[in-house]
C-alpha cells in the first residue's frame, strides 16, 4: 500500500545461512577424533633472518660469475674441439697408411697365390707324366715277371732237354766217327719224341 501511495517499501531481509539454507557456519566437530599429543617444537635454525649486506655483490655479481663460468666452459670446449680435430686428423693419416700397407700386402699375397697356382698346375702335369711313366714301368715289370715265372717254371725241363740234346750231339758225332748207328738212331728218336712232348 505504501508503494501504491508513492512511498518506498522496507527492504526485505536477506535469507539466512549459506545459500538460503539457514545454516550459518560449517564447523567440524572434533569430539569424535582421538586426542593426540601436541606436536614437537620446530628444530632450531641458524638464527633470525638478517638482511644481506653488500659483501656478495648481489645480482650483478651473480651474473658476472655466470659469465665467467660460461667463458671457462667455452674455452674448455674450444680446447677439447681442437684436441678432437687433431686426433681425427692423426687417425685419418694412420688410416691412409694402413690402407696403403693393406693394399701392398694384398698385392703381394695375390702375386704369391698366382705363383703357387702356377706351381701347383706344373706339379699336376708332372704328376700326370709320372703316373703315365709309372704305369708303363708297372706293365714292363709285369711282363718281365711273367717271363721270369715261365723261365723258373720250365727251367728243369729245359735243362734236361739241353742235356739230352748235348748227349745226342755227342752221340751223333761218335756215329759220324764210326760208332754203332742203330743204337744212336733209336736214342735220337726217343729224345726227339720227348722234346716234342715238352714243347
Amino acid at each position: 500500500i505504501t508503494v501504491n501511495m508513492g512511498g518506498t517499501a522496507d527492504p526485505t531481509p536477506p535469507p539466512g545461512g549459506i545459500a538460503g539454507t539457514g545454516i550459518a557456519v560449517l564447523a567440524q566437530v572434533s569430539a569424535h577424533e582421538q586426542r593426540r599429543a601436541a606436536p614437537a617444537p620446530p628444530p632450531e635454525t641458524w638464527g633470525a633472518y638478517q638482511k644481506k649486506s653488500g659483501e656478495h655483490g648481489g645480482v650483478v655479481e651473480m651474473i658476472n660469475l655466470l659469465i665467467k663460468d660460461l667463458d671457462k666452459e667455452m674455452t674448455e670446449a674450444e680446447v677439447s674441439e681442437k684436441d678432437a680435430q687433431a686426433e681425427y686428423e692423426q687417425m685419418m693419416v694412420d688410416s691412409a697408411a694402413k690402407r696403403t700397407a693393406d693394399a701392398k700386402s694384398l698385392t703381394e699375397t695375390s702375386a704369391a697365390k698366382a705363383d703357387m697356382d702356377a706351381e701347383l698346375e706344373s706339379h699336376g702335369e708332372e704328376k700326370k707324366a709320372s703316373a703315365s711313366e709309372l704305369m708303363a714301368v708297372l706293365r714292363y715289370t709285369q711282363s718281365l715277371h711273367a717271363e721270369c715265372d715261365w723261365l723258373v717254371q720250365y727251367h728243369e725241363v729245359r735243362k734236361s732237354a739241353r742235356e739230352e740234346e748235348t748227349d745226342s750231339l755227342k752221340k751223333a758225332k761218335a756215329v759220324l766217327s764210326g760208332a754203332d748207328f742203330a743204337l744212336v738212331q733209336t736214342r735220337s728218336r726217343a729224345f726227339l719224341e720227348r722234346s716234342s712232348q715238352h714243347m
